[in-house]
């Protein structure tokens, strides 16, 4: 499904980088693509699907006033999220993704489509919302796998 994940895979390895995500709209769909990889596992130990906002704060470590001062579809709880499950994982990258997949839980300010990223990388912290419009459910998933892919080879390269 996704063409970079093999390059993102073999780039981890040389890097000797161990990464985990923590996933909410995204149901797993990134740590699935990860693992498609025969060499995955040199790379890769664990992920989480958060779905639930007290997933995020059991599994990740996503404090609730976090999410209740910024709401779960934020920077700020993608950024949690992502230093929370690397931390967990004992990984050199984490990846939090939270966001409105569709067709419903939009708000005025919080649209379908809507998607927030948190990376850790190495002690770093970036984040990112991208909006990907009310494309559907499915798209609006492989859109934000395909943005953190994209990203993580960006980011890890410049390392």
């Amino acid at each position: 499904m996704f063409v970079r994940n093999k390059e993102l895979v073999e780039l981890l390895i040389d890097k000797g980088y161990k990464m985990s995500c923590a996933e909410s709209c995204t149901g797993g769909l990134l740590a699935s693509n990860i693992v498609e990889v025969p060499a995955a596992s040199q790379v890769f130990d664990m992920s989480f699907v958060t779905y639930a906002n007290e997933a995020k704060v059991l599994l990740v470590d996503v404090l609730e006033e976090t999410i209740k001062t910024y709401g779960v579809v934020s920077e700020e709880v993608a950024q949690e999220m992502a230093i929370g499950c690397a931390k967990r994982a004992k990984a050199n990258i984490g990846v939090g993704i939270s966001g409105i997949a569709g067709p419903t839980g939009a708000t005025p300010t919080k649209p379908i489509g809507m998607v927030c990223f948190g990376f850790y990388l190495n002690g770093k912290t970036y984040t990112y919302t991208k909006q990907f419009g009310n494309i559907g459910r499915t798209e609006v998933r492989i859109a934000s796998v395909t943005f953190v892919i994209d990203t993580l080879l960006e980011l890890v390269k410049s390392a």
